[in-house]
């Protein structure tokens, strides 16, 4: 008895098992082209959801134009590639705009943070 039989009690149905011996034929004439016709049929689909979604994202794209003294957002990251692709149109507004406060820097080229607020407490118990 196979291990699969003694485990299921019943025989396995492998792909080449499937049919009795003389059932019918695997390969002929007609199961060929009946499978060139599924391929046919397979690919024209695919070409048909294809061009479907490439006339809908064509349809949305916009070639990007800057000019010259334009300002813009960059998305950077430091493990990425810089590309124009990142860039997007900024319409700026004066009263958005935000004074970076000045640092003083020591000769170290280095400063100290003072905390502008506590915006949390909490108070923990132990055992």
């Amino acid at each position: 008895m196979a291990p699969y039989e003694a485990l299921y009690d019943r025989r396995c149905r492998s792909p080449i098992g499937w049919f009795e011996a003389g059932e019918t034929n695997l390969l002929g004439p007609d199961l060929v082209q009946e499978a060139m016709d599924k391929v046919q049929l397979i690919r024209q689909r695919l070409l048909t959801a294809q061009s479907r979604q490439k006339s809908y994202a064509d349809k949305r794209r916009r070639d990007l134009v800057f000019t010259i003294g334009g300002k813009v957002f960059v998305r950077v990251s430091p493990m990425k590639v810089f590309h124009a692709s990142m860039l997007r149109k900024c319409v700026s507004d004066s009263s958005q705009v935000i004074e970076a406060p000045t640092i003083l820097l020591d000769e170290k080229l280095s400063y100290e943070e003072e905390p502008m607020a506590i915006v949390d407490r909490q108070i923990r118990k132990l055992r």
